[in-house]
């Protein structure tokens, strides 16, 4: 029986899902930026700074395997403030890392953190939030995770000014997942705010029960749901990874293109804070440019704006004004991915088996993820071994080669399975 009819406690939401979710983006994005110029202050060369920023997206990878059983046994709540308090001790390690080795170290856990943060948010609203409601409530999900990357710089430029070392804007991220945490632990339960579980009776008449149990599925045997799902991971599949990829290169490329022309660390912040206005505003249009005219025209417009910021990149670190160049490529790649807001779970979404997704679901964000991991070492290999505007020209070709796999692998229909 369904339970679309009953009321939803949409402020109970707000306050047990979204706040805490607004309060660790805006840690991550006061850090993610600075990432490659701690390790710069600490010896790295720009090849090595780009490995420190991938630590994130690997943690984030191998993080998604043993999450769902996590989540699963102690629960969403449990493990978002277990998730918090290790950020908080991932970041107090990157504050002391004398050396890059040590930095790394630590933003591999806290990537790991992030993936369960992430996965317990997930369970959370698949468990709690009606079907009717769920793509509005993921929506504004994806929408308060980018107004904390909008946040995040603009509180970090400050306090780098005022004294005068990256290394301060990573007492931000640990402020700020303190107050989730307490935030998590003072309120009552969610699920007691919100309601009872979601539990769906599908037109095929199967019962389709989401939440901590279907994630932590999401887990178990996950190479063995991507040997099954070959065919459409690999078409479909790899276009997602490659828009995965661009988004991840562009938060290591622009804080490196930073460093290497030198812009200083209280400005970059700035900059990439502002760009992310840009990125924020946008996450409401792309639902509307997705439901109104098909996937086709958010995603690929998304990549080749991904790609153009690259392209521009590429050809203007040594010309006068590559300042100026650095804030319109910056402003270029934010409209884009905010026209592709949401496209991933979307996407996902439209071509995972209704009577049994998650499965699925566990399997296309582990294709994806690896798609955002590999990006920040291509780019940290290419600059080691040629330079950074040949990283960026490398990019930029993989959004044109993303953007040609994806016009031909999105399926013609919002909710049509290609691989059934």
């Amino acid at each position: 029986m369904s339970n679309a009819a009953q009321p939803f406690n949409v402020k109970g939401l707000a306050v047990s899902m979204f706040l805490p979710t607004l309060l660790f983006s805006i840690g991550e994005g006061a850090l993610i930026p600075l990432l490659p110029v701690a390790a710069g202050s600490l010896g790295a060369s720009l090849s090595i700074a780009a490995v420190v920023s991938a630590m994130l997206m690997i943690g984030e990878l191998i993080g998604d395997i043993p999450s769902g059983w996590l989540v699963a046994r102690v629960g969403e709540r449990a493990a978002m403030i277990g998730a918090a308090f290790v950020s908080v001790a991932a970041v107090l390690l990157a504050i002391l890392a004398p050396n890059p080795f040590l930095l790394g170290v630590a933003v591999f856990l806290l990537g790991l953190a992030t993936a369960v943060f992430a996965l317990a948010r997930h369970a959370f609203m698949t468990t709690y939030v009606p079907l009717h409601y769920r793509a509005r409530a993921l929506s504004t999900l994806g929408g308060t995770f980018r107004a904390g990357l909008f946040i995040g710089p603009l509180l970090a430029a400050p306090v780098i000014h005022l004294t005068g070392t990256p290394q301060s804007a990573f007492w931000i991220m640990a402020t700020f997942c303190v107050l989730a945490a307490i935030i998590l632990v003072v309120l009552p339960d969610p699920s007691a705010m919100i309601g009872r579980p979601n539990v769906e009776v599908t037109p095929e008449g199967a019962v389709a029960t989401s939440g901590a149990e279907l994630v932590a599925e999401e887990s178990v045997g996950l190479f063995r749901t991507v040997w099954r799902h070959r065919g459409i991971l690999l078409k479909l599949g790899s276009g997602a990874a490659l828009v995965a990829a661009l988004r991840s290169a562009r938060t290591v490329m622009l804080p490196l293109w930073a460093v290497s022309i030198g812009v200083s660390e209280a400005n970059t912040a700035l900059i990439i804070g502002l760009a992310g206005a840009i990125d924020f505003g946008l996450f409401y249009v792309s639902g509307q440019i997705m439901d109104k005219h098909g996937r086709k025209w958010s995603a690929i417009p998304a990549m080749i704006g991904l790609g153009a910021g690259m392209a521009l990149l590429a050809l203007t670190h040594d010309v006068p004004g590559a300042v100026a160049f650095f804030i319109a490529a910056a402003v270029v790649q934010s409209l884009a991915n905010g026209v592709g807001s949401g496209i991933l779970m979307t996407l996902g979404a439209d071509v995972a088996p209704p009577a049994d997704p998650a499965p699925f679901l566990g399997a296309w964000r582990f294709t994806t993820d690896a798609g955002a991991a590999a990006a920040p070492l291509l780019i940290a290999g290419v600059t080691a071994v040629v330079s950074l505007p040949a990283a960026a020209a490398v990019m930029a070709v993989l959004a044109l080669v993303g953007a040609g796999i994806l016009a031909r692998n999105i399926p013609p229909h919002a909710s049509l399975s290609t691989h059934r």
